[in-house]
This record gives structure tokens, sequence and C-alpha cells, in this order.
């Protein structure tokens, strides 16, 4: 984990950088599909969103969550990855719903620069070090 600046330019510049986007998503859904199947099953989404602990802590002290809510929230997030409902996400869906998100988060962020805590390998990262290696070219 890193601490670093992100505003909506960063993610937006990153998401409209096709080659860059495309090619951390497709690494991220390879990273997610442990069975090599070239799908995500609901199984392999959850073991991620559980991974991020997301639900978990509030303001990284551990709380208790009710496993019922949890596996709503689980479900609700997985339905919305899987366009067409057939019960897997594909790399297409994964792509336009991570792109969906991703816009999102630049909107709500707009143009003032936040301290954020970010993964090493999480695609807001990969934005940042994007911006990082323009600015040092």
């Amino acid at each position: 984990m890193s601490v670093e600046l992100l505003d909506g330019a960063t993610i937006l510049n990153f998401v409209e950088d096709e080659k860059a986007f495309e090619g951390s998503v497709h690494d991220r859904f390879a990273y997610l599909d442990t069975d090599h199947d070239g799908l995500l099953s609901y199984a392999e989404i959850v073991k991620e969103i559980q991974s991020l602990r997301v639900f978990e802590t509030h303001f990284g002290i551990d709380v208790k969550t009710d496993p019922d809510e949890l596996a709503a929230v689980h479900h609700s997030l997985f339905v919305q990855f899987d366009h067409d409902s057939n019960g897997a996400v594909d790399l297409e869906e994964f792509k336009a719903e991570t792109k969906r998100m991703m816009l999102a988060m630049a909107n709500g962020l707009g143009f003032l620069p936040v301290q954020m805590v970010l993964e090493e390998d999480s695609l807001l990262r990969k934005a940042v070090e994007r911006k990082l290696a323009q600015a040092a070219a």
C-alpha cells in the first residue's frame, strides 16, 4: 500500500488511454480468473471483494458485519458486473463495468486532488503510476 495524490483527471486520463487501461484491466481479469476458464465466477468475484475488506472495517478498525447483509452486497456487486445475467463475468463485461465505476469515481473526485491509500496492484494505483511516468518523461 502507498499513499498517493489522486484526482478525477488522473483517473479519466487513464481510462481514456485505451492501451494502458485495457492492458491493466486484462491483467486484473487474468489474476482474478483463478481457474483460467476465461470467465469470472461468483466465487472468484466474491473472493476479490472479501480480500479488500471494505465492509469489515470502518476507518481501519474491524467491525462485525451481518453475514446476510454481506452476502446481499456481494450478490448485488456480482449482478452489476454480470450484464447478460448468465452467471459469469466475461472480459468485456468486466472491462465495461470497471470503466463505468472508474468514471464514476473520477466524476465524484472532481479535479481537486485527495490523498488516498492505494493497493500496489490496484487500477487506481496504475492510473497514478501512468501520470507520474508521463510527468517524468
